[in-house]
């Protein structure tokens, strides 16, 4: 059985680290650590040994602590194929169709760039399934794309994490589901589910924060509910010359949420 232990990281990026174990084994996988000492800790405090250490992408808040695990732990780091010339020290490149593999844990590698254009998400199929996100796709939104491109990551979302079960868990690399849902209740006003869900996350603290899964994102999520006319309405309002399509509103929510 997987088990997933979310790590807050007490910087200003609100980083999420994430240790996979394998609850057969004790093995785990360490993915993105923003802090090395810290995961290193949960994982002894655990019983957990660090066999396998993952990025999702090449951003410093989620490459800088590689270097202290593999030291720490003596174990290969794997990372996107797309990302030679940017993340060091590589042992394992990955690509879409590939799988990874912790104690008898399987997840498999899902090439879903966008964000930035070399970024990857693990996806656990089983009667739990779980997707570890990076920063693809967060707790009611998804990545910026200063480093990327928004239509890569509309093309991204729509093929490879649209049509997953809604039971899903949504493992995302910060923590900024109440930003999200600030915004997205400006974007959909009469959604209340949008209004209960910020009113309970805004009781939580980051280590109590709740898990969303992919049905809960496609009912309170802006990103997953480009067809709804409020959203649109709006987004014409702000964009007259916008197009019709998905990805025309996709593109466009996401320039409002960059000035959010």
């Amino acid at each position: 059985m997987l088990h997933v232990e979310r790590i807050t990281i007490p910087n200003p990026l609100k980083n999420y680290n994430h240790l996979l174990v394998c609850t057969e084994t004790n093995e785990a996988m360490m993915i993105d650590p923003a802090d090395a000492s810290r995961c290193i800790a949960v994982a002894k405090k655990n019983g957990w040994k660090i066999t396998q250490l993952v990025s999702t992408h090449e951003h410093g808040d989620h490459i800088c602590g590689n270097d202290d695990v593999v030291k720490a732990c003596q174990c290969p780091l794997s990372a996107p194929i797309e990302a030679q010339a940017s993340i060091p020290r590589v042992d394992h490149w990955l690509k879409h169709g590939d799988t990874v593999q912790v104690g008898n844990i399987t997840l498999n590698v899902l090439d879903t760039p966008g964000h930035t254009m070399s970024h990857i998400c693990l996806y656990h199929d089983s009667d739990n399934p779980v997707l570890i996100c990076g920063d693809t796709l967060f707790n009611a939104g998804v990545g910026n794309c200063y480093s990327g491109d928004s239509a890569v990551l509309y093309e991204s979302i729509a093929k490879f994490i649209c049509d997953l079960p809604d039971k899903t868990r949504i493992y995302p690399g910060h923590d900024y589901i109440e930003n999200n849902l600030e915004f997205a209740a400006v974007r959909e006003p009469d959604n209340t589910r949008i209004s209960e869900l910020l009113d309970e996350v805004s009781q939580q603290t980051p280590d109590t924060r709740l898990v969303t899964d992919l049905g809960m994102e496609r009912k309170i999520n802006p990103f997953f509910r480009l067809s709804n006319p409020s959203i649109r309405k709006g987004l014409l309002n702000d964009f007259p010359e916008m197009g019709n399509s998905d990805k025309d509103i996709f593109i466009h929510l996401r320039k409002l949420r960059d000035v959010w």
